[in-house]
């Protein structure tokens, strides 16, 4: 538990020294990662979100791949594809750049649907099939993809079933006037390219098994179903989060505790986790949306009517 807490406070910090602030998000985005889950950056450009990205993978020494999504972009692009070698007569599988173990989706809503399609398989599952054969990816696995809220010229929403695989959705924000001015101050000495790993693929692995072992009691369990469950019955609400997100608020939970030195979930971690990753897994009515309702608060409600537990869980 004591080694996790220490990998999580270096890559942070190792992180703060080109992303001024967000210390929460970057939080987040460690949580996602130790869960074995992907994340969901949807926020206006320029407000470092790719800076976040590079910074990680730098951070933990893992190999990292972008992928710029555009609406030309074939899912073999993505996935790869098998070419045939004159020389041995046989096809060889070129894999493409999903073939990573921090991968960057940008604008992920600027391809189609069936682009946006071949990446199910590698987040569900961490394979790719290519031509009936299924090539595992690299461990640890991460996609964190980016999406512009505020154009939608050009643009294709994620479909439901896309938006289900990703653990987290955040919104980095803009930063305050402090922060900016450390930024611009910053931006002239260019830190990033100078980063070093302060951790290894090897500790993130076995961080991940770590998380697994963290205690959940039936009382936190229980809330953590009826918050889901009242997400379907939630007047507004015309789809509700799946089993899925259960899962999900569960085991980034799970992380959460971890990182803040505990080995047992308090009921504060899920209530602080689940706009982040049970909203975008809702759909409101129509006249819902007309009215101004939104995921969130929807979820501001369903946290206000559920009942705590009272917090008795310690160490196994």
């Amino acid at each position: 538990m004591t080694q996790v807490r220490e990998l999580a406070t270096a890559v942070e910090q190792n992180i703060q020294q080109v992303m001024v602030g967000k210390r929460r998000e970057i939080q987040y985005v460690l949580v996602a990662l130790l869960a074995g889950g992907h994340v969901l950056v949807e926020d206006v450009p320029g407000v470092g979100k790719t800076t976040l990205v590079r910074a990680l993978a730098r951070s933990l020494g893992c190999q990292f791949r972008r992928i710029q999504f555009t609406p030309d972009l074939l899912p073999s692009d993505v996935t790869g594809v098998s070419v045939f070698n004159q020389g041995t007569g046989q096809f060889e599988f070129r894999p493409g750049p999903i073939f990573g173990q921090v991968v960057l989706a940008d604008e992920i809503n600027r391809t189609s649907p069936k682009t946006q399609s071949a990446l199910l398989e590698s987040m569900e599952e961490g394979q790719v099939t290519v031509d009936g054969v299924t090539h595992p990816l690299p461990r640890p696995f991460l996609v964190l993809a980016t999406q512009n809220p505020i154009e939608y010229e050009g643009t294709f929403p994620l479909p439901e079933a896309q938006l289900d695989r990703f653990l987290l959705r955040l919104q980095i924000g803009y930063p305050r006037p402090e922060e900016e001015r450390l930024i611009v101050e910053r931006s002239r000495q260019l830190p990033l390219e100078r980063l070093q790993p302060v951790a290894q693929s090897e500790g993130v692995l076995q961080a991940q098994a770590e998380v697994a072992e963290v205690f959940v009691e039936p009382s936190v369990q229980d809330y953590i179903v009826r918050l889901v469950q009242r997400t379907r019955q939630h007047p507004d609400v015309y789809l509700g989060a799946s089993p899925r997100g259960s899962i999900a608020l569960s085991r980034s939970a799970q992380a959460l505790a971890l990182i803040r030195g505990r080995n047992y979930v308090a009921p504060d971690d899920v209530k602080e986790l689940a706009p982040v990753t049970l909203a975008h897994r809702l759909i409101l009515k129509p006249e819902s949306r007309f009215y101004g309702g939104t995921p969130e608060k929807v979820l501001a409600d369903v946290l206000s009517q559920v009942p705590v537990p009272v917090e008795t869980a310690h160490a196994r």
